[in-house]
């Protein structure tokens, strides 16, 4: 392999000849061998959308000539449409609260402008990675404010994602509607009600993540860039500083503003810990509805898509895998939620420094949950319900008679069910038909009324 040498204030170091990334990223790919994972891509997107707009504010103000400008700008273009991903090879993990990664970007702006004027990597006399692609920034201001743009167009694409699982939810609320089963409480037989209501509940819980999630825009649109190290604009000009965030506005589509108290937006970090207990939330209902899911196909209500031979072992048996592998992306999210929650707290004095840890558990969280939700949508649009089996369950279950308190009394109930049991019956609905006559009994566990919210005190309830 061919080499370049490039120096720091280190010494010298050999880069691959070919590379696009310099001697700070080399530097911290043989520091911080930890992971195996990279950056996220949606990070150094964002990071290039940054590098964008100061590059395009240094540039009207006068700072950089049209020539460095537009070699700049052209290479921002090439990183955010996705192009040279593996000129990226930082660990996702580095001490620095993110120095390398926002070097790393640096350098590939840099070498890929130096190229476009004609030159040959590292030429750094001619587009610097430090005095012209990091003029009047920071790692400190570019990399959370970086950070909370990639947020940003990740909670809308989850908050989409959500909608899509909540549609294919609420179809099946609907074709569920008239099909009435055991409702259960502390995994005994409760009262009776409907598929489609409790469908319902998954939906309504849906909604509500699918609102905070979208929400969490606005936790996350005050920025500080412009605030260089510590908030306080220290070594940038003032006009810079007021005309970047417009910049970024315009780059980004976004309605990001700058934060009032910059030193405050630079030393605290606790909107991100906000966000990562919302995106919990919904790891929370998933986990929830998913091991519902699982449940109701083991007793037979529903029957969920078969997918994949369940067992190398078991020729017949087909594993409910899906829900199973939506729990487990659903706990993957609570442990991230910890880690942010602990790299936020460790912060000190006027820096995040464990902010790349929470970005990588956030972006990874929330990457997660997109696609646990798709995955999901797909798979609940397949599920069919077992009519006979939640009517069999009805029939046998002497918890049924808790939907004719109203018509008979707690004791008369109470005796029908020692009556029941002392007469060895298995078919209790058969049984209530008997005692309570069959207009009632069916009345009484119609669909209808098991979803009416009640009953009205001027509707005859039969007999007492």
């Amino acid at each position: 392999m061919n080499y370049r040498t490039e120096k720091d204030l280190l010494g010298e170091l050999n880069v691959p000849a070919d590379a696009y990334y310099g001697i700070h990223a080399q530097r911290a790919v043989v520091n911080f061998s930890l992971t195996g994972e990279k950056t996220a891509p949606a990070l150094i997107k964002a990071l290039a959308m940054v590098k964008k707009a100061c590059c395009r504010a240094n540039s009207d103000l006068g700072f950089l000539e049209q020539g460095i400008t537009h070699a700049i700008e052209q290479a921002c273009d090439r990183i955010i449409a996705g192009d040279f991903a593996d000129q990226f090879p930082v660990d996702a993990l580095q001490g620095g609260a993110g120095t390398s990664t926002n070097m790393n970007v640096n350098e590939v702006i840099a070498n890929l402008a130096i190229e476009s004027l004609g030159r040959g990597k590292g030429d750094y006399a001619m587009v610097h990675p430090l005095a012209h692609v990091n003029m009047h920034q920071s790692t400190n201001d570019t990399y959370p404010t970086a950070l909370k743009v990639a947020l940003i167009y990740g909670v809308r694409s989850l908050s989409a994602a959500i909608a899509g699982l909540q549609g294919a939810v609420q179809e099946k609320e609907k074709a569920f509607a008239d099909i009435v089963k055991m409702g259960r409480t502390e995994l005994q037989d409760a009262v009776p009600m409907t598929l489609g209501a409790e469908f319902s509940a998954y939906a309504d819980a849906l909604a509500r993540d699918r609102w905070r999630t979208f929400k969490c825009e606005e936790r996350l649109r005050f920025v500080n860039i412009g605030g260089t190290a510590v908030g306080t604009g220290l070594t940038a000009p003032q006009s810079y500083i007021f005309l970047v965030i417009e910049k970024l506005r315009e780059i980004t589509g976004l309605g990001l503003s700058r934060g009032e108290n910059a030193v405050d937006q630079t030393a605290n970090a606790d909107c991100l810990v906000e966000v990562s207990a919302i995106l919990k939330a919904h790891a929370c209902t998933l986990i929830k509805m998913a091991n519902d899911l699982r449940l109701s196909h083991y007793l037979g209500e529903i029957q969920l898509p078969p997918v994949q031979q369940g067992s190398s072992i078991m020729p017949g048996k087909i594993n409910p895998v899906i829900t199973e592998a939506a729990m487990q992306a659903g706990m993957k999210v609570i442990a991230n939620d910890a880690l942010v929650s602990d790299a936020i707290t460790r912060s000190t004095g006027q820096i995040v420094e464990f902010l790349p840890l929470a970005a990588h558990a956030l972006l990874g969280s929330i990457d997660l949950l997109t696609r646990t939700n798709s995955m999901v949508a797909s798979h609940v649009a397949g599920i069919t319900a077992d009519s006979a089996s939640c009517g069999a369950a009805i029939k046998k279950s002497p918890s049924i008679v808790t939907a004719f308190l109203p018509a008979i009394g707690y004791e008369r109930a109470q005796e029908l069910v020692r009556e029941f049991h002392a007469a060895n019956r298995s078919d209790f609905y058969t049984f209530l038909e008997e005692k309570l006559g069959k207009e009632l009994v069916e009345k009484t566990l119609s669909a209808a009324t098991l979803t009416a919210l009640g009953y009205k005190l001027s509707e005859p309830m039969g007999i007492k």
